[in-house]
């Protein structure tokens, strides 16, 4: 087996063979002059290390641009159904690199960076991470877009152009402290403005209804500016956008209020309107009651339905011609071309707002729009965890957004009406089923909305869509079992293998056929568990015996780029949550693809990552669901565990005495007081199979032939993992739009 290139070899292989297919050197070198000295205004006197990242990004742009804009003429020639997924976070990390690696530039612009006496990875670290996302479910929303593009299809991703992204942690004395990601701060040279399709987003106000139909007025308007980012597919010249929103106030100053001050209070005020896409809010699964929020989420569905609407009136299908054929007129007919994806209940908001487009605006009959509503949408649900599935208080709804509250009570009411109809008399299940929740303070359940609103329902594991079939959503599913499919989550190997670990790539490529969190502010608890952590580092870190030999480390400011550093270099990937918890996990699938084995329970993806590398190449340890069900029928007790394990009371005893805090005894008496008495995870009921586990763990690191059997066994079987099989699934099984692995022709050169 040859080893990996050295960069010096690359070099002088890429003199020998040529550039084909790609713009040579010198081309490159030419372009990130002009762009320094004519985009940037600056010579090599002046410019600093930032200055040659963004002139290197906007050469690389060029490069993405006639890619762009061929694709979008594509899509306008051949009028493809089109998917639309909505989504509040997108963890896009940086862009570069990816960007590179997808269009085949990478080895060029190594190439021309190096022999202009600059550092490659010096410039890649001046790009600020996307911090648009809290973890998982926004970091998979961003491979998704990635597969869309690979995979041909016409996609977009809308979300919020959050000035603030995921906060900057910094942990100091051992706490955590927030910082604002100010990741805007320099510029984002990979978005291009499109004020020329601002919309405007209405909040407040009040209903009428008149004989011609039903009129929202008197209400308060926020603008939507979108920001187009360019997706590229991989090498197949095919370049999706993700738009997203920013909020800004209308201009609606006068100037004969100067005099009074007015003016000026009138200027200060358009902060309100744009907080709403100032931050993104951490993920503590605590937005109820929070209003903030839930303009946030609005205010994405109703720019973005405007945005289909506008595009779908424009296309062949969804112009006046067609329809009128209908006789109905610009209408809707054939709205089977829009697809719309409902990234967890964030944008369930969509399913009313689009009912009242076209109930109040377009003037369809509730039947017939609601025909389209079902059969367009279609819900992504990412957890069972009852504290996440959002509930919103009806009082909150009657003052933000009192039409759609009108409209969801119709919507609810014709629902229980059907379900009254298949089980007359069970009241117990209407008040199970219903999207209003009476007990104490009205609120809608978001869930419940989006499935009655939607034709397909999808877990993101196989474990977890059994899990709401069988339990969360039962009642849904047994009256709607076609609705519910599985499709587990996937992450794309372009970013997370040849972009973060080449060397690995290239290895696979030669023996391809050879077998045998970060702690969200709202979170007390999770604070507190992070100063443990810090506090247990002070006393191994400092200990004469074990000090040297090991360390505990707690990485701060976790996100996509350290991410990219450290799952390559990891040898074990600890997968711990209670079964029945964990939805999917795509961090698991990352590990598992560069190499790390699993220690883990069956919970989330890891029962299907079991199934494909083999049960026996992983370290498997715990409770199954099952068991979890039958420690809950018989009732949990964590006394009788501290009681009958010496080690873990010993832990216990340590960390509730102060050995690891003893200038504060009682510091850490709250995780004590959860773990003992109040803990729904069962954590003590895993641990002596946990420690098992792990003694054969390090039993088996000194073999080190074994254990890299097991390492290949692995990442041969991760194959199914690639968010490309995930969206290739939504799209047949879901969106009902075959993939396509076309390339389509490359622009000319723009030059």
């Amino acid at each position: 087996m040859s080893k990996p290139l050295t960069d010096q070899e690359k070099r002088k292989q890429i003199s020998v063979r040529g550039l084909a297919g790609v713009e040579n050197v010198a081309d490159l070198k030419t372009n990130f002059n002009r762009h320094l000295h004519f985009t940037l205004v600056k010579d090599r006197n002046v410019a600093t290390k930032r200055d040659y990242y963004f002139a290197l990004a906007h050469t690389v742009r060029d490069h993405l641009v006639g890619r762009w804009i061929r694709t979008q003429q594509h899509y306008y020639e051949k009028d493809p159904k089109r998917v639309y997924y909505l989504s509040l976070e997108f963890y896009i990390g940086r862009t570069l690199q990816n960007t590179m690696v997808n269009l085949a530039l990478e080895n060029a612009c190594d190439e021309a960076i190096y022999q202009l006496g600059l550092d490659m990875e010096e410039l890649q670290d001046m790009e600020e991470d996307a911090g648009l996302g809290n973890g998982g479910l926004g970091r998979l929303a961003a491979c998704f877009l990635d597969s869309m593009a690979t995979l041909g299809l016409a996609a977009y991703g809308y979300g919020i152009r959050y000035e603030f992204g995921i906060f900057n942690q910094k942990i100091v004395n051992g706490w955590q402290v927030e910082e604002a990601d100010d990741w805007l701060r320099y510029g984002n040279p990979w978005e291009k403005a499109r004020p020329e399709y601002m919309r405007p987003v209405h909040f407040y106000g009040r209903v009428e209804h008149h004989p011609d139909g039903v009129k929202w007025v008197d209400t308060q308007v926020v603008l939507a500016l979108p920001y187009d980012t360019p997706v590229p597919g991989y090498r197949n010249n095919i370049v999706n956008t993700m738009r997203l929103w920013s909020a800004k106030a209308p201009c609606e100053f006068h100037l004969k209020d100067f005099n009074v001050g007015g003016y000026i209070q009138a200027v200060l005020d358009k902060n309100l309107a744009e907080n709403i896409s100032r931050v993104l809010y951490p993920n503590d699964n605590f937005f109820e009651g929070k209003e903030l929020r839930l303009k946030q989420e609005y205010f994405v569905v109703a720019a973005t339905l405007q945005d289909i609407i506008r595009r779908f009136k424009a296309s062949k299908f969804g112009s006046t011609e067609v329809n009128i054929q209908h006789n109905l007129g610009p209408s809707f007919v054939c709205f089977v071309q829009v697809a719309i994806q409902l990234n967890d209940t964030h944008p369930a908001m969509a399913i009313p707002e689009l009912m009242r487009i076209l109930v109040d605006d377009e003037k369809l009959s509730w039947d017939t729009a609601w025909d389209i509503i079902v059969r367009t949408c279609a819900y992504t649900n990412h957890t069972v965890l009852p504290e996440a599935l959002e509930r919103w208080p009806v009082d909150l709804f009657k003052n933000l957004l009192p039409r759609h509250l009108e409209i969801i009570y119709e919507i609810n009411r014709r629902h229980l009406e059907r379900i009254s109809a298949l089980y007359p008399g069970d009241h117990d299940r209407l008040r199970r089923m219903s999207l209003i929740e009476e007990d104490g303070q009205k609120k809608i359940n978001m869930a419940h909305l989006c499935i009655v609103g939607s034709h397909a329902v999808n877990g993101v594991a196989q474990i977890h869509s059994n899990i709401i079939k069988d339990t969360v959503f039962k009642d849904f599913y047994d009256v709607d079992p076609q609705k519910f499919q599985n499709k587990t989550n996937g992450i794309t190997p372009r970013r997370w293998l040849v972009m973060c670990n080449p060397g690995l790539a290239e290895v696979i490529a030669e023996v391809k056929n050879i077998a045998d969190k970060k702690a969200a502010p709202g979170y007390h608890t999770a604070k507190m568990i992070i100063k443990l952590i810090t506090a247990i580092g002070e006393v191994v870190n400092n200990d004469s015996v074990v000090g040297d030999r090991l360390k505990v480390i707690f990485l701060e400011n976790y996100r996509v780029t350290l991410a990219e550093k450290v799952i390559p270099a990891a040898d074990l990937s600890e997968q711990i949550s209670t079964a029945g918890t964990e939805a999917s996990g795509t961090g698991n699938m990352k590990f598992m693809l560069n190499g790390a084995l699993t220690i883990g329970t069956m919970d989330g993806a890891n029962v299907e990552m079991a199934e494909e590398a083999g049960e026996e190449n992983l370290f498997i340890f715990g409770m199954r669901v099952k068991d979890v069900e039958a420690l809950d029928k018989k009732g949990y007790d964590a006394m009788e565990y501290y009681n009958r394990i010496p080690e873990l009371k010993q832990v216990m005893d340590q960390i509730s005495g102060g050995f690891f805090s003893p200038g504060e005894p009682d510091q850490f008496k709250d995780i004590v007081k959860m773990l003992m008495h109040h803990d729904r995870f069962k954590v003590f009921a895993d641990y002596e199979d946990y420690i098992k586990c792990q003694e054969k763990v390090s039993a088996l690191y000194k073999n080190t032939k074994e254990w890299t059997k097991m390492v290949i066994h692995n990442i041969a079987g991760c194959g199914k993992f690639s968010s490309d099989r995930t969206i290739a699934q939504y799209a047949r099984e879901i969106w009902d739009m075959e993939p396509s692995l076309e390339k389509i022709a490359a622009p000319d050169d723009p030059r």
